[in-house]
């Protein structure tokens, strides 16, 4: 199902400028943009206590666990547009709105598909 036609190349540019700050949010914390790896050396381990520790390493690996994701769904936008996909809901097949889409460049779903799966 074929929607209004978007502006691909708006989206494009919001899209590129997300991966651009992701990719330097995941190096500021020392994370490989590209594979799961990270250096963990700016991780304080000379708190006397153990449980900190753990506990601000637990906080820091969901924080790049999070930005990994969504460079990861930047990515797979980016695939949409080549594909000739982008904009259209993976799940239905219907126009994602463009004002989703504004908020969110890299949404795979429309808004009725996205609450669906939330509940």
């Amino acid at each position: 199902m074929k929607g209004p036609e978007l502006n691909i190349d708006r989206f494009r540019s919001s899209l590129e400028e997300l991966r651009d700050d992701l990719r330097a949010q995941l190096a500021s914390r020392g994370a490989n943009a590209d594979d799961d790896t990270m250096d963990e050396s700016g991780l304080d381990t000379q708190f006397a206590d153990a449980a900190q520790t753990a506990a601000e390493r637990d906080k820091e690996l969901r924080v790049v666990e999070k930005l990994r994701d969504q460079l990861t769904a930047v990515n797979r936008a980016f695939e949409r547009i080549a594909e000739g996909t982008y904009g259209t809901c993976e799940r239905c097949g219907k126009p994602i709105e463009e004002a989703r889409l504004e908020a969110l460049p890299y949404a795979s779903l429309c808004m009725d598909c996205k609450q669906k799966s939330a509940g």
